[in-house]
């Protein structure tokens, strides 16, 4: 395993093939702007793609909230990310929370949000950005930009779409409300609603179920995920034909066929 990242405003507890990372700036609600969250956020990214050690991450927050997104103090002030000319703004932008928004679409592992709070702005763009969602009756959702008289900066009229549809998501962007829990699993924003307190329990097993997986194919599948959002059918089938051509040939295909027939139990090893 290559060496971890240090982290500065999050901390990162890895289990076998899961990692759990936690933000750990409750002062500010974890807000992205402000603090070393985003640098966390994408230098851990940079390290999972290369390192194959780890299959699954979740993301969640410590203390009240999953992540309260750009720091509303600092754009009052016209200071960090928010101070500037408009060319000096837009090229914030796009060194600081847009290279969030490349590295979380870029993980090559399932990423599992626990959202345990609001997340809001910017932090729910973030929630978006994952490949699954699950929430506890503190959960809020909200896609507020248009309420700071602002746009979603991070991408996250791109993300949002994607999970809930246009119309859906227009309505949410252009009024900026929130949404609860129950309304945000009738959506699909959520997986599961969860008590507070099993919250990251049931996102831990969750991963563990994923990570057990062929790791290698387990990254290939999210792949096939992600480019199926932007491919035509036939371009797809054929990337489809080399990563399963791939698959063929590794070992952990031979120990999962195996093991299927004699009905055993399979450790995959990620070769």
């Amino acid at each position: 395993m290559a060496k971890i990242p240090a982290l500065t405003d999050a901390n990162l507890e890895i289990d076998g093939r899961v990692a759990t990372l936690t933000f750990n700036r409750d002062d500010v609600r974890n807000a992205l702007t402000g603090t070393r969250l985003i640098d966390d956020i994408v230098d851990l990214a940079q390290w999972l793609n290369n390192d194959n050690g780890v299959s699954c991450l979740i993301l969640t927050g410590g203390g009240r909230a999953f992540c309260s997104g750009g720091n509303i103090k600092e754009m009052r002030d016209g200071t960090g990310t928010f101070g500037g000319t408009p060319a000096q703004i837009a090229e914030k932008y796009r060194r600081t929370i847009q290279r969030m928004s490349l590295a979380m679409h870029s993980l090559e592992i399932p990423v599992i949000a626990a959202v345990n709070g609001p997340a809001i702005g910017a932090g729910f763009d973030l929630a978006c950005m994952c490949d699954l969602r699950l929430g506890c009756e503190h959960t809020l959702f909200g896609e507020t930009f248009i309420n700071l008289g602002i746009i979603p900066g991070d991408g996250g009229a791109w993300f949002l779409q994607r999970l809930v549809g246009y119309q859906r998501a227009a309505e949410l962007t252009f009024s900026g409300r929130l949404v609860k829990p129950e309304e945000a699993l009738r959506l699909g924003l959520l997986l599961e609603i969860l008590e507070a307190d099993q919250l990251l329990g049931k996102a831990k097993s969750l991963a563990q179920s994923f990570a057990a997986k062929a790791p290698q194919a387990l990254r290939m599948t999210k792949r096939l995920l992600k480019s199926a959002q932007r491919l035509e059918l036939g371009d797809f089938l054929d990337l489809c034909s080399s990563y399963q051509a791939s698959c063929h040939h590794t070992r952990d295909y031979r120990r999962a066929v195996e093991g299927f027939l004699s009905r055993s139990n399979v450790e995959f090893q990620g070769d």
